[in-house]
């Protein structure tokens, strides 16, 4: 019981840091850990069974209302990602950027990021023609 009582007072509290509650309480849990990368963590497999659980029931309800499953790429290009300034007040692209492809350098830099809105615009905008193409409802699986 004394071990027990232990974790939990090494635990932060919600009241005091939420985002901090929520690490120390995933990491004494044993579902992820740090990785070398700074800002990414492992996904141990008990974290990874509650993904996995997690993204298997919520596809079955998207799919109950006929949403459809999207793919999107993780490389945004930087004239995408710029757009995303102008719609969202105090936007700052925290984000690691890709300059190279093999020994080449790219034309354009790409940021590494799991989710755009400016990316889906530009799908849209390449997918729907008319109004005879919709309606559209896509969900976009999201890489860990």
């Amino acid at each position: 019981m004394a071990k027990d009582k232990k974790m939990v007072e090494a635990i932060t509290s919600m009241d005091v840091d939420f985002a901090q509650w929520y690490t120390d309480v995933v990491k004494k849990a044993e579902l992820c850990d740090y990785a070398s990368v700074k800002g990414c963590m492992v996904i141990k497999p008990a974290g990874y069974a509650i993904w996995e659980n997690i993204q298997h029931e919520l596809d079955r309800r998207f799919k109950e209302t006929g949403v459809q499953n999207v793919y999107m790429p993780i490389f945004i290009p930087e004239s995408l990602l710029e757009k995303e300034k102008d719609h969202v007040e105090g936007f700052a692209p925290e984000v690691a950027w890709v300059t190279h492809g093999g020994l080449e350098p790219l034309q354009e830099r790409l940021c590494v990021r799991p989710t755009s809105e400016t990316l889906f615009c530009d799908f849209y905008a390449k997918d729907i023609h008319s109004y005879r193409d919709l309606p559209k409802v896509y969900t976009s699986g999201v890489p860990l």
